[in-house]
């Protein structure tokens, strides 16, 4: 077989030759600079790029649910057109170049549709073989980035007091929690029976070590994968990483357990990827993350959350640097931009690099310029003094907003019951603002990534004058979710034949409230009260109703603080609102 692939590459560079073609052309001035450095039988990870997507792609085209799911095709129809919701960049890598290359001996390791290409470890003979094939169009190296687990210093004021959780204003008891979430303005938001439900998140961090923690009791995980190991356990086992870090994100943005820890998007549903190895002779690999977003994007995912950024590595590591924060340089970057392109709010940290008087300090992919970077603040308000700063080399403001960065409570990666909150680093205030951006998409879900963005930074505190150590302020949730006004096509439609469920009014409410509902016709009519465990509370109409428009008043004095839900059943109509008791 390898004599075979020898006569077929030397005709092949035959053919190349007399049509003026060099196969070095193929070889990216950084692989080729690389290669000097490396031993003839030393393996490089590459990216090996094709030249088209194969013989027959017309099919795809005229059926896109085979190349991603209808979720997916939903959410790209806030910002593509109906006839492109699928693009060239979405189709599949051949399976038939694969197929050749695996035919000699190459070893896939990761595969990208938006780059139309793989990534494998080759020598440098190898190298020169490969860039020969016709359907090869280029070779790069996979650029191998660094994160820093070192511990960054909690920078919480000497004497620092935590503020307890008022009595009797908030639905639900966020413990040692409430004072992240409330300098964000998030349990106003909850208030409002707005939790993040409906909404596809996805986590990408190095792993999630103990998932069967207490505050993942009621979190909805529907997909996980472990893009290091290429298997489906994203927690610690015998294979690379630890998941400490995944184990701390992940509880701040979703998890839910009242009296300890209560993340901004409890209610949302979550993809968990693995994209990292977190052995410290081993910096990460940008196509471990490309290929987990392009993954997240094909289930489905609404909004993505990255507590990771990456510059430079030690030596020998070729790697980016900070004049690599362009937003067009960094192939992970890039990533980011499609996926936000193809409708994914995509929200990262900034870094934990410090300020630097001259250049950014950020790690990619927060220098995207469609992407959602976060700084850090302290409880006071102030930014952190490890959080990144801006700008970018093209001159655009980052970070965009800021989030609480240290003394951030999160759940033990260790112990099933126990919480620490002493949790610092932008790696924190990241999920914080991810889990806005949730709450902001269930409240208006046709939004796209960018009206998300202008949502966070317009109510955010320094919007009147973004800079690059701040950018346009710490969020205010509330405000957030209220900056676009919600239209008929944001919410569930009402039945076209006139039947009608309001809000309650007021709400919150305490002890009593208003609930009226239209009728088109006369029929039989139901409309009962559930708590948040689906209990029947109360029935409220049991009866023959004319048409016309109602009113009840809900007289809530014997109930308990708390999310509520009524229900209007009439014939074949049915709706179902929230309503919050605050006492």
């Amino acid at each position: 077989m390898k004599n075979l692939f020898v006569l077929m590459l030397f005709l092949v560079v035959q053919f190349s030759q007399l049509n003026g073609q060099s196969f070095m052309e193929k070889i990216t001035p950084e692989l080729n600079g690389k290669m000097l450095t490396t031993e003839d039988n030393s393996g490089i990870l590459c990216w090996i790029f094709f030249s088209d997507k194969g013989p027959s792609t017309e099919g795809f085209f005229s059926a896109p649910q085979t190349v991603v799911s209808e979720k997916s095709l939903q959410r790209r129809a806030k910002v593509l057109p109906a006839e492109g919701l699928i693009a060239y960049d979405d189709l599949p890598v051949y399976a038939g170049y694969i197929g050749q290359l695996e035919a000699f001996g190459v070893s896939v390791k990761q595969k990208s549709r938006w780059f139309n290409g793989l990534s494998a470890v080759i020598t440098k003979g190898e190298i020169n073989s490969i860039a020969s094939l016709p359907f090869v169009s280029k070779l790069d190296m996979v650029w191998q980035l660094k994160k820093d687990y070192s511990a960054v210093e909690d920078e919480t004021e000497a004497g620092y007091t935590p503020k307890l959780q008022p009595e009797g204003v908030y639905a639900l008891n966020y413990g040692p929690s409430f004072e992240q979430l409330n300098q964000i303005n998030v349990p106003a938001v909850h208030n409002l029976g707005i939790n993040g439900e409906g909404v596809y998140v996805t986590v990408l961090d190095a792993g999630f070590s103990l998932l069967s923690h207490q505050v993942f009791d009621s979190v909805k995980v529907i997909a996980r994968w472990d893009f290091v190991n290429n298997n489906a356990g994203v927690g610690d086992s015998t294979d690379m990483g630890s998941g400490s870090h995944g184990t701390q994100t992940f509880s701040t943005i979703g998890g839910y357990r009242q009296g300890q820890l209560i993340g901004p998007a409890y209610g949302a549903t979550y993809i968990l990827a693995k994209t990292e190895n977190t052995d410290s002779e081993t910096p990460l690999e940008e196509d471990n993350w490309i290929a987990a977003m392009e993954w997240a994007d094909s289930i489905g995912t609404d909004v993505s959350s990255t507590s990771l950024g990456y510059i430079g590595f030690d030596s020998p590591y070729t790697s980016y640097t900070w004049m690599s924060m362009d937003g067009n340089t960094c192939r992970i970057t890039i990533a980011a931009d499609l996926a936000a392109a193809k409708g994914i709010v995509v929200v990262n940290s900034a870094g934990n690099e410090g300020f630097h008087e001259t250049h950014n300090t950020l790690g990619a992919p927060a220098d995207g310029d469609s992407v959602i970077t976060i700084g850090g603040v302290r409880p006071a308000g102030d930014r952190n003094s490890f959080s990144s700063v801006g700008n970018t080399v093209d001159g655009r403001v980052k970070p965009d907003v800021m989030a609480r960065g240290s003394s951030v409570v999160v759940a033990s990666p260790s112990n099933p019951t126990q919480y620490s909150s002493f949790a610092s680093g932008t790696s924190f205030s990241c999920p914080l603002a991810a889990g806005v951006a949730v709450l902001v998409l269930q409240k208006n879900p046709n939004l796209t990534p960018m009206q998300v963005r202008e949502a966070l930074r317009m109510t955010a505190s320094n919007f009147a004058n973004p800079n690059r150590e701040m950018g346009w302020g710490i969020i205010n949730a509330l405000n957030a979710v209220n900056y676009f006004p919600v239209t008929s096509a944001d919410v569930s439609p009402l039945s076209p034949d006139g039947f009608e469920l309001s809000q309650n009014y007021p709400n919150p409410f305490n002890p009593s409230t208003v609930i009226s509902y239209q009728l088109p016709v006369s029929g039989f009519v139901t409309l009962k009260v559930f708590d948040m465990l689906g209990n029947e509370v109360a029935t409220l109409v049991n009866q023959e109703k004319s048409a016309g428009g109602y009113e009840m008043t809900f007289d809530a004095a014997g109930l308990t603080s708390g999310v509520y839900f009524y229900r209007l059943q009439a014939g074949n109509y049915v709706e179902t609102k929230k309503m919050l008791l605050v006492k």
